[in-house]
């Protein structure tokens, strides 16, 4: 991959809301909230040519824009300049597929559009050095609670605007744009070919479920799947209060996916699942860091949702203060089992020079006998003197030339290949850096 390039501006839209402090948020005043730029945006971008983009730019004081549910057309980028924040309306009317159907909470059902939509529009972007912020933590007008708490207050589920949805989108890229504060996922890319992520960061607060508002509940960062391929993500920093990304492997799988050069925060880390019945082929994550995320390097799955992930090699990969620094489980689920007739296997999953601090449990268990986890310890070692734990079950560990010192236990119907080995780690030195503000 080469890095991206902004297309020539067709057209500029200048700013003419100004941005306002709203408690730990950037939001706008009261009486802007209505003074929605979704048409004058919605126009430019469908009167740009192919192969330009629409700058979205301050104008003095005025630096932000309220929008409703956008739509890029193919070959035009959304641009927005430093210094410009897009917001997303908190009348969530504007994205409702029917009425009443959005800021719901329902046990199922989609009921809103995202902020912006590419649907089978090829060679689309959104780019800049600029922020397109969901304000999910903001106090949603005329009530007492935000999309986030909506969310925390769902049993089943429900149903909230996400940033950025791309479906059947070939050759669409994010470059350096920063996402945040999505009420619900910031960016999905279902069944295209060809998806690139270069320089962008996504953030919300932190999540912390004990809590009475634990906030930026199912705010996943990136989520390809669903029958799309070709996918790159490198040169990022994602810090969520759900999955930073989350490979989705339903709905026609994915397959060829690079993973590279980029800093995990807080959030559940990366993961592949838990819908794998499409398949997840053939996926590099390298030069990776991880620093306090709930999950490090995951595969989850279980028996109503699992089919075969496999090629999958995680390298160079720093790890510190993740409870689960390592896990692959065929067994997940709230109910810590979900049986069905759509067992996940793990085959051909390699762990390569991977470096882990500060405790927490290593996890390779399979669904069942039949349907186990296969992984490769090659380099993996612990750094310090943390307390580890591990779980070993329905599972098969090949420790590599490269070594290991993971002891695995005698675990239920678990094979072990060779044997733990002194080795020299992959080092850390200089690779956990602060988040970039």
């Amino acid at each position: 991959m080469t890095e991206p390039v902004i297309p020539p501006v067709c057209t500029v839209v200048a700013a003419k809301l100004s941005s306002v402090a709203d408690g730990p948020y950037r939001s706008l005043a009261a009486a802007d909230e209505s003074k929605l730029d979704t048409g004058r945006i919605q126009s430019a971008i469908d009167a740009c040519p192919k192969g330009k983009s629409v700058a979205l730019r301050s104008n003095g004081k005025a630096d932000a824009f309220v929008s409703g549910p956008l739509t890029l057309r193919a070959g035009v980028t959304l641009l927005v300049d430093k210094g410009a924040t897009l917001f997303g309306s908190l009348d969530f009317s504007q994205y409702a597929v029917k009425p009443g159907s959005c800021g719901a909470v329902e046990p199922k059902g989609k009921g809103c559009k995202p902020l912006i939509a590419i649907d089978r529009a090829a060679g689309a972007g959104i780019m800049g050095d600029g922020v397109i912020d969901g304000r999910g933590g903001v106090t949603i007008p005329g009530k007492t609670v935000s999309a986030w708490d909506l969310a925390a207050g769902g049993k089943g589920g429900q149903i909230l605007p996400r940033l950025v949805v791309a479906n059947h989108a070939d050759d669409f890229t994010l470059y350096r744009i920063t996402l945040k504060n999505s009420p619900n996922f910031h960016v999905v890319y279902s069944g295209g070919d060809g998806f690139t992520v270069w320089g962008v960061k996504v953030e919300t607060p932190q999540r912390f479920t004990h809590e009475a508002r634990p906030l930026a509940h199912n705010t996943d960062g990136i989520d390809p799947g669903n029958g799309a391929r070709n996918i790159t993500v490198t040169h990022s920093s994602i810090r969520t209060g759900d999955d930073n990304i989350a490979i989705k492997g339903d709905g026609g799988g994915l397959t060829n996916m690079t993973v590279s050069h980029n800093h995990f925060y807080y959030g559940h880390g990366m993961s592949i699942g838990s819908g794998t019945q499409g398949g997840v082929s053939h996926v590099l994550v390298t030069d990776l860091t991880l620093d306090g995320t709930d999950n490090g390097l995951r595969i989850k799955s279980a028996g109503n949702r699992g089919g075969l992930v496999h090629d999958i090699t995680y390298e160079n990969v720093c790890i510190r203060n993740s409870p689960h620094p390592i896990q692959l489980t065929g067994s997940y689920g709230s109910d810590g089992a979900s049986r069905g007739d759509f067992p996940p296997v793990y085959k051909d999953i390699t762990f390569k020079n991977v470096a882990v601090s500060g405790g927490g449990e290593f996890m390779f268990s399979g669904y069942d006998e039949a349907h186990r986890a296969e992984a490769t310890l090659d380099g993996v070692f612990v750094t310090d003197a943390a307390k580890y734990t591990y779980k070993f079950t329905h599972a098969d560990v090949i420790y590599g030339k490269g070594g290991s010192n993971l002891t695995l236990p005698a675990g239920t119907d678990a094979t072990v290949k060779g044997a733990p080995s002194n080795g020299t780690p992959t080092s850390c030195a200089g690779r956990f850096v602060p988040w970039p503000e």
